[in-house]
């Protein structure tokens, strides 16, 4: 059973009346990121590639097909007892783009990102509404 959008909000910051849904909040687009190199991930650890921070130009990030690493601009505590599960918003899709995520585990706490895959050019201004967190 998923909480209500209220109880999620007491588990985020910052966060705006606006960002509290039915049934999650939700999270706004602070940075993108573009991988430049190789990661790894084996038995004995990983390594997080490296990364190039974009730059918004007249307000927006613009992004051309391909994918980006997107990082949220809310502090989220997941809750000892609770998963939290991270959804795209519908006007990504609409707008030919997805968003991957994974399970944000008990306990953590932190700016979570995910991975925005664009398939058509489209424009995303930081602060700008693109998931929604359910615990």
């Amino acid at each position: 059973m998923y909480e209500s959008g209220a109880y999620v909000a007491e588990h985020i910051t910052p966060i705006d009346d606006e960002q509290v849904q039915p049934n999650g909040v939700a999270l706004t687009l602070d940075a993108v990121f573009e991988q430049v190199e190789p990661g790894r991930i084996g038995t004995d650890g990983k390594r997080i590639g490296e990364r190039t921070e974009l730059a918004p130009e007249n307000g927006a990030f613009h992004l051309n097909p391909g994918g980006y690493v997107v990082r949220y601009a809310e502090t989220v505590h997941i809750p000892d007892d609770h998963v939290g599960f991270i959804y795209p918003r519908s006007s990504l899709m609409r707008n030919s783009c997805m968003l991957n995520t994974a399970v944000w585990d008990a306990g953590y706490e932190g700016k979570g990102e995910g991975l925005v895959q664009v398939h058509h050019p489209v424009e995303l201004e930081p602060g700008a509404r693109i998931a929604q967190l359910v615990l």
